[in-house]
């Protein structure tokens, strides 16, 4: 239950701070934007099974690699992609708070 409401308080909730401390002029749609990258999920289906409880997605799927991670850090440098690079690290750190718990 713990690791439930922090994974998805994660997704939600850090995008919404975020988005109403940096973006207080357009904050739904920074928050939009953000709340969208967990569309990342979807190399989920790469995966046998596509869901297993006790699977870290760091560095498992694609999408969630070493790699992957540190092209959402280079977006945060471009502010045409900045908005979507936070979202996605904000996912990478939801992701890492399910790891935290196995």
């Amino acid at each position: 239950m713990l690791q439930t409401l922090a994974h998805y308080g994660t997704h939600i909730f850090l995008p919404l701070v975020v988005a109403l401390v940096f973006y207080p002029n357009r904050w739904k749609t920074a928050f939009f934007i953000m709340l969208s990258c967990i569309l990342i999920d979807i190399d989920h289906v790469l995966a046998t099974p596509i869901f297993n409880p006790n699977r870290c997605s760091i560095n498992y799927h694609p999408l969630h690699s070493y790699w992957a991670i540190g092209v959402y850090f280079l977006m945060l440098v471009f502010k045409k992609t900045r908005l979507l690079g936070i979202g996605l690290l904000i996912h990478i750190i939801a992701d890492l708070v399910d790891c935290s718990f196995m």
